[in-house]
């Protein structure tokens, strides 16, 4: 787009279809990689993709020439793909419908980097759920705790 010029970031979280424990570290990195080609593909750039072994956070900056919808869509559907293909697990991986997405100033990326890349520490002294309901308080999201992800306790 000629003379458009933007600064978007997003932190986009979603989870494993039920929030189970699939994503295991001996594959994880490769996930990661995958999806950074993915976003990369789509000429979006990925700046942190971490999380633990039911949720996934990602930070990334956008052009405005795709939606966020989009965007997870193809993350969500080439990346359950990848790993059904490769047989990471036994059954069949899906992620759970729905994400958040959460805007960020520039001057927030090295925080929100670091919280990303901290996510297995993190996770050691906080719960998904509890994390999730913080950002959505955080950023003052209106929801029905209804349509949330499957909170599996």
């Amino acid at each position: 787009m000629a003379n458009t010029y933007t600064q978007i970031y997003i932190q986009i979280v979603f989870s494993v279809k039920g929030r189970q424990n699939l994503i295991q570290n001996n594959w994880k990195d490769e996930l990661h990689k995958y999806i950074c080609g993915i976003i990369n593909a789509k000429e979006q750039k990925a700046y942190a993709i971490g999380g633990v072994s039911d949720h996934i956070h990602i930070l990334i900056s956008m052009k405005p020439d795709i939606s966020i919808s989009d965007l997870v869509r193809d993350i969500k559907a080439n990346s359950s793909k990848w790993i059904n293909e490769n047989d990471f697990i036994t059954g069949k991986f899906q992620w759970q419908q729905g994400f958040g997405a959460f805007s960020y100033s520039k001057s927030q990326l090295d925080n929100v980097i670091k919280y990303i890349n901290n996510q297995e520490k993190h996770h050691q002294k906080q719960t998904f759920k509890d994390e999730y309901f913080e950002l959505l308080q955080k950023f003052d999201i209106e929801f029905n705790e209804k349509y949330l992800f499957e909170w599996i306790d």
